[in-house]
């Protein structure tokens, strides 16, 4: 079956072409033009290109089937009802909202441009229905909870039956203060190749296993993807079957399961070598998070003449003393993981963002590293 392009800015656009690409009909390409030559399995229904944000971008496959499974375990799990969609819908979790609507048979809110507290409360009145659920990333969560004080934006938060969070991950300090404001969040762990997210507060959706392998967690369910447009190599290295043939997916996380519940860790491959000490950054980040006005952090490594290897914390400070955050940092690592995982430097300013609400970890690499963007 051939593909067939549809701007994934345009959250209408996308809502229009649905109900075919789910029958099976009209499969979506979402985020690329696809080629004359890219030609995909029946029952395709889109392929999401990945935000790239760690790497180079990928071309997932999903199924019909595995979006509907997807949206179904997630009603299962949490309920049905009138959603509203403040992310992309040419990125899997805001496609999600819309499968989801379409499969509760409501019509979803739209929020034009980017999240603001204005924005959130006007579509949450226009909405106006009992079960309302959003899906957010933490830097949108951040931008609401900070505006909690106006009681308009606080009611807004509470209105929703839930509101899930994913994408990246949540800091400690954010979610405790949701928690304190009784905002009812549910932190959500997936990625494109899962349909989004499958696992909610730590416990897998109905039909999802969660296994360990190593140190590395694995995914099987309804839900996985056919595997990456163009790049078998790709989808066998990644999709693997057991003996069983129970097809699972690895995640490249680093992760445990611990009475039942799923705790994830980082990336296995997000290591740097500092003076001959292997040193995880998303540990490092973690602790970096926990300082107040750095919730938002990234840390990404980068060449050290001394060391070989150092972490860099960028963050968007507002009116904090960057010298004084870094020292604070500095502590914080020191007492978590030691001083040989100290952060080196603080970049104050404001974050390159990806479309999704997530920041551009690529281009702050290409950034430290002096390098171009592709052309």
């Amino acid at each position: 079956m051939r593909l067939h392009p549809v701007d994934g800015a345009d959250a209408r656009a996308v809502c229009e072409a649905l109900p075919a690409a789910l029958d099976g009909r009209h499969p979506i390409a979402l985020g690329f033009s696809p080629a004359s030559d890219d030609v995909v399995p029946d029952g395709t229904a889109a392929v999401v290109a990945t935000s790239g944000s760690s790497g180079v971008p990928k071309r997932v496959v999903l199924s019909a089937a595995a979006l509907r499974a997807s949206a179904g375990a997630t009603a299962a799990r949490i309920g049905a009802g009138r959603w509203t969609l403040a992310l992309p819908a040419g990125y899997v979790a805001g496609l999600q909202v819309l499968v989801r609507s379409m499969l509760a048979g409501t019509e979803p809110t739209m929020i034009d441009g980017h999240l603001t507290p204005d924005a959130f409360v006007d579509a949450t009145r226009r909405a106006a229905a009992d079960d309302l659920f959003i899906s957010l990333v933490p830097a949108q969560l951040a931008t609401l909870i900070d505006a909690a004080d106006d009681p308009a934006v606080l009611a807004a938060l509470r209105a929703h039956r839930a509101i899930l969070i994913g994408g990246q991950a949540l800091s400690d300090s954010i979610r405790m203060r949701a928690m304190d404001l009784h905002v009812p969040i549910v932190h959500t762990y997936g990625s494109s190749e899962t349909s989004g997210g499958c696992v909610y507060d730590g416990v897998p959706l109905d039909g999802v296993r969660v296994g360990q392998v190593d140190d590395e967690l694995r995914i099987s369910g309804p839900m996985l993807a056919t595997g990456y447009l163009g790049n078998s190599a790709l989808t066998d290295r990644i999709f693997t079957t057991d003996e069983r043939g129970e097809r699972w997916y690895r995640t490249g996380d680093r992760g445990f399961i611990l009475d039942g519940v799923v705790e994830v860790h980082g990336r296995l491959d997000n290591v740097i070598v500092s003076g001959g000490i292997n040193i995880s950054l998303d540990r490092v980040e973690r602790a970096v998070r926990s300082v107040p006005g750095l919730e938002q952090a990234v840390v990404l490594g980068m060449p050290d003449e001394r060391w070989g290897e150092a972490s860099i914390i960028f963050a968007e400070v507002r009116g904090g003393d960057c010298t004084r955050m870094l020292e604070v940092a500095r502590a914080r690592v020191a007492e978590e993981i030691g001083r040989h995982a100290r952060p080196v430097q603080l970049e104050c300013g404001e974050l390159p963002m990806l479309a999704s609400g997530k920041p551009d970890r690529e281009l702050l690499r290409r950034m430290i590293h002096d390098v171009p963007p592709p052309s």
